[in-house]
């Protein structure tokens, strides 16, 4: 019987697996090895919101679909993944941010795999869903593992500047590998290609990465979680429908709007009224937390506007392949990798404020520089306004980031992880909807009185340079001819216009950043609360047994007297200093 005892005393029990392997990745290279597990998942989901654009036009020939189901099939999962973020990353800090990373990694294969093969539109849309309900569990956890592998907050910098370029990475290579896989294979080898990386990734995520999860007690308000779900939704989906071309006022877009921000106002009540919210609205008072949300907006806002819009000059204006123009778009992604790689060096010797308000300003410079851009290919010019575009932006969301996540309580690490990437992807939607706007407001006047083209041909070809190349191919002769160069004309003046504007949008979120802090805080205390707030990421990961830290103590468990009984005794320290009291109820939220 001793023998037995003996046995089981040997073989180590779950929750003591979770803590070695916790105390391995923070205490050596493994952090490094987790930290690239974590990026080639983030490559996968950028990857797949971008990848899809240049094979729409095969899509259309072989499925065959409406015009709202083919917009269903470009939008689906970008909308569904930015609706469920602060879903699925305040889950994670509840029931631990692995957990729901692997479920993510095997639905996004397992989708993948239905959207290659689909043989009609509905099946593709429904995997797109899938694919976003997938990569809405990865983004948010990708960012809390970092957080939570990396404590001190140097090398912290270092690891969001790898994972923002490699974000920028991803979605820069969407339309080049997109592009390549298209011209060579059939449109559903965009979505094949997932599978054998997923395959891999599932067993080495499942054996590297360590478990973590928040300090809140209370149960999880899956009310509350729905509730932002579907405002978020409400919101993206009216202001996609407004840079779709919709009138603001209409039911299409003006309905979805209000309901989502009614929502989400509902949803902001909710959680300053609960005992155990699911986001602490409380870092939004925190000057750094709150400006560095709206500096990520606003890069993205002027960002992925410019973006589509240079597609569209380099393929239309200049006449390049889709290929040709991924290539093109190069520079700019390997600008990004080297501001992410030397990020946390240029953080720490400039801090926050200087470094996201010179990323604005530089931005701001490169995209004055492509005003001069015209109808004639100049690829110096196109190249250097790339590469400091991609460098200036990366600047910006890497100082961003990383003060956001540095900011934010370690217990709340993946609410504000979905923080950030929701407002990412609103200022996305944003931005096409906005800069879009601008520059149908700038194009459309340049075709209304172009000679021999009537009013209804006019008005046809002022909804897009796509649209107008081929009503002048119908028309044909001088007519044709006219409409043509007309159409060139007014796109480029438009485009003029629309930089001129992204300009002034940066560099009002170059006056805004002037609120982060002057320095990086890597003193002693700030990295010790960090630590301490690291130590023990699950303390009750199997059967409410207590993890060993990663310094070689153990959390015991609070014994329950009295009227704190259901409760975990908060011990005080550096980071409760830094973050604010904490309240005997455990709500993990600041005090005043």
């Amino acid at each position: 019987m001793s023998g037995t005892n003996t046995v089981r005393e040997r073989i180590p029990s779950p929750w003591q697996r979770q803590a070695r392997r916790l105390a391995a990745a923070q205490g050596g290279a493994n952090r490094w090895v987790v930290l690239v597990v974590l990026c080639v998942s983030l490559v996968l989901v950028a990857l797949d919101a971008t990848i899809l654009h240049v094979a729409v036009p095969a899509v259309t020939e072989d499925l065959r679909p409406g015009s709202i189901e083919l917009l269903w099939i470009v939008d689906a999962y970008p909308l569904v993944c930015a609706s469920l973020l602060i879903l699925f990353g305040t889950l994670g800090d509840r029931v631990g941010r692995r957990r729901v990373l692997l479920l993510g990694y095997a639905l996004f294969g397992v989708a993948s795999a239905v959207a290659a093969l689909a043989d009609n539109a509905q099946v593709l849309i429904a995997a797109r869903v899938l694919l976003g309900i997938g990569g809405a569990m990865i983004m948010p956890a990708t960012l809390s593992i970092i957080r939570q592998v990396f404590p001190d907050r140097r090398e912290r910098a270092l690891a969001i500047g790898i994972w923002t370029a490699v974000a920028a990475v991803g979605a820069a290579t969407g339309p080049v590998l997109g592009g390549f896989l298209v011209e060579n294979y059939w449109w559903g080898s965009v979505f094949l290609i997932n599978i054998p990386l997923m395959a891999l990734l599932l067993p080495a995520a499942r054996w590297l990465l360590p478990e973590s999860r928040g300090t809140g007690n209370g149960p999880w308000d899956v009310l509350g979680a729905l509730m932002a779900a579907a405002g978020i939704l409400g919101v993206v989906l009216g202001v996609k429908r407004a840079g779709a071309g919709d009138a603001l006022l209409s039911p299409w877009t003006l309905v979805p709007l209000l309901a989502g921000t009614l929502l989400l106002v509902l949803f902001v009540r909710r959680q300053k009224r609960r005992a155990h919210p699911l986001v602490d609205i409380g870092m939004f008072s925190r000057p750094a937390f709150a400006t560095s949300v709206g500096c990520i907006v606003l890069a993205m806002l002027a960002l992925v506007g410019l973006e589509l819009l240079a597609v569209q000059y380099l393929q239309l204006v200049l006449g390049l392949s889709p290929l040709e123009t991924g290539l093109r778009l190069l520079p700019l992604t390997f600008a990004a990798m080297a501001a992410g790689a030397g990020g946390s060096y240029t953080l720490h010797r400039v801090g926050p404020r200087a470094m996201v308000s010179l990323g604005f300003l530089l931005t701001a410079g490169a995209v004055v520089l492509l005003t001069l851009m015209g109808q004639h290919d100049r690829p110096l010019l196109l190249t250097v306004g790339f590469v400091l575009l991609g460098f200036g932006l990366q600047t910006t969301l890497f100082g961003a980031y990383e003060s956001m996540l540095s900011e934010a309580p370690v217990q709340q690490a993946g609410g504000a992880a979905a923080i950030g990437e929701t407002s990412y992807q609103l200022g996305a939607g944003m931005g096409i909807a906005l800069l879009g706007s601008v520059m149908n407001a700038a194009y459309a006047p340049g075709l209304r009185e172009v000679p021999g083209v009537s009013a209804a041909d006019s008005a046809s070809a002022a909804n897009s340079l796509g649209e107008a190349y081929q009503v002048a191919d119908g028309l044909g002769g001088t007519a044709g001819e006219s409409l043509f160069h007309a159409a060139r004309t007014a796109f480029v003046h438009g485009l003029h216009v629309t930089l001129l504007v992204s300009a002034g949008l940066l560099l009002l979120g170059a006056v805004a950043a002037l609120r982060l802090p002057r320095v990086m805080d890597c003193s002693a205390a700030a990295g010790e609360a960090d630590a301490a707030g690291d130590a023990v990421p699950d303390a009750r990961d199997e059967g409410g047994v207590p993890a060993v830290a990663a310094a070689g103590t153990v959390a015991l468990p609070a014994q329950p007297t009295g009227d704190q009984a259901g409760h975990r005794v908060k011990v005080p320290g550096p980071s409760r200093a830094r973050h604010g009291a904490v309240g005997a109820a455990g709500s993990g939220r600041t005090a005043p």
